[in-house]
């Protein structure tokens, strides 16, 4: 809980309906430690996605690197960074490698999860983002759990 990352990535289901997702990542645990997903792209979503780690924040010592969208910028979201006492970190106009593990992750859950199913309902979407994410914290094989590849 020293370095977190966040974000909202968009996902498609159904015949034209958009659904998105708000994560946090713990850079030094590379962990989900929250997230929540939404119809609407708002300012909602990512306040309603921060307060699921209200109670695990270092106040002074946790950054929060975010990109510099409406959400992250809003009144709301730098009203929480204060009170809780948040280092705020936004990547530089236009470098979304700022926040390379982040949109690492996306690309993951997308690859892994997302485009190997078609998703009729939100609901269906919804079940497998928590299922996956559940299975990205605890069971997916990285080379961080000591593995190394063969020569």
């Amino acid at each position: 809980m020293e370095v977190l990352l966040t974000d909202v990535t968009e996902f498609k289901y159904g015949e034209n309906a958009k659904a998105y997702l708000s994560a946090i990542l713990d850079y030094g645990e590379n962990k989900i430690v929250a997230f929540k997903l939404s119809k609407r792209n708002d300012n909602a979503l990512v306040r309603d996605t921060v307060r699921q780690i209200e109670d695990k924040i270092i106040p002074t010592q946790t950054l929060i690197h975010s990109d510099r969208g409406y959400q992250y910028t809003s009144y709301d979201f730098n009203n929480f960074v204060k009170k809780h006492q948040l280092t705020h970190s936004m990547s530089r106009v236009g470098k979304c490698i700022d926040n390379g593990p982040m949109e690492n992750f996306w690309g993951i859950i997308k690859e892994e999860m997302y485009r190997l199913n078609t998703y009729v309902s939100f609901e269906e979407l919804e079940n497998d983002i928590k299922q996956y994410i559940g299975f990205y914290n605890t069971q997916r094989v990285t080379l961080k759990m000591g593995l190394s590849i063969p020569a």
